[in-house]
């Protein structure tokens, strides 16, 4: 039933036309939001993998992480693993493959991409504005576009838990002087099944899950960086000190 609602309002939503003369954002153009992540926190990786295995994993791989490297970083016990997360796969000795079929470009015009090192190579403040970005657009083939990837071939598969948003637009002079209406955002439309804050929450824990998939050892690279740091501090000390007692009877 709530899916059928959320449909009809999908259906409703995408019957509205942009207004004339509007000038959709370019990539770049509106400014990212802060993702907050912290791949330190176990409790909100463990999350964010279930979620990504849950909304994700039916199109994007990770095919970098294995599941067992994952349980033994996450600490998840062997038992939750197999219920809730290996949902692709029954080996624990596999990577993160999606279930979609390999002809998955003539639904949606190009394949879907291996998220493995998303979150380095766009960021996790990218990662996280996308998936928060995403609003009603009648032109598109699935009834949605996004505020920071224009012409995504991606249907908004969060829609049920943020609820649809329409586009805001301004009215802005272009550098000729001739006013346009330009997209700087988008709005509420309908509701979803979380609030907005919980929402940022579970989108929060799903990039932060991306973040540690991009480099499973960044958590213990940056703890050992501190040693590292304090390790070059010491030594410059003795360093310039050594070099204080062997030229002070020069100067």
């Amino acid at each position: 039933m709530a899916n059928r609602r959320l449909m009809a309002a999908v259906v409703l939503a995408s019957s509205l036309v942009l207004p004339a003369r509007a000038l959709l954002a370019e990539e770049g153009q509106i400014p990212l939001q802060h993702s907050g992540t912290d791949i330190k926190d176990l409790e909100s990786l463990r999350r964010g993998a279930r979620n990504f295995m849950s909304y994700c994993s039916g199109c994007h791989s990770l095919t970098y992480l294995r599941y067992n490297r994952m349980a033994e970083d996450l600490k998840i016990p062997d038992a939750e693993l197999k219920k809730d997360y290996m949902l692709t796969s029954d080996k624990v000795f596999d990577g993160i493959v999606s279930a979609m079929p390999a002809d998955a470009a003539a639904w949606f015009g190009k394949q879907p991409p291996d998220l493995s090192l998303v979150a380095r190579s766009r960021g996790v403040d990218y990662v996280y504005s996308f998936l928060k970005g995403f609003y009603v657009d009648g032109t598109r083939p699935w009834g949605v576009n996004n505020l920071y990837l224009p012409g995504a071939a991606m249907p908004d598969v969060l829609a049920e838990r943020q609820g649809l948003q329409k586009p805001v637009f301004e009215n802005q002079p272009d550098p000729k002087g001739n006013a346009h209406m330009v997209l700087v955002g988008a709005a509420a439309l309908t509701p979803g099944a979380l609030s907005p804050k919980d929402f940022d929450a579970f989108v929060r824990d799903i990039v932060n899950f991306l973040d540690y998939a991009a480099e499973p050892v960044k958590a213990k690279r940056e703890a050992l960086g501190v040693y590292v740091m304090l390790f070059l501090l010491v030594g410059f000390a003795l360093a310039y000190l050594l070099k204080k007692e062997y030229w002070k009877d020069v100067h």
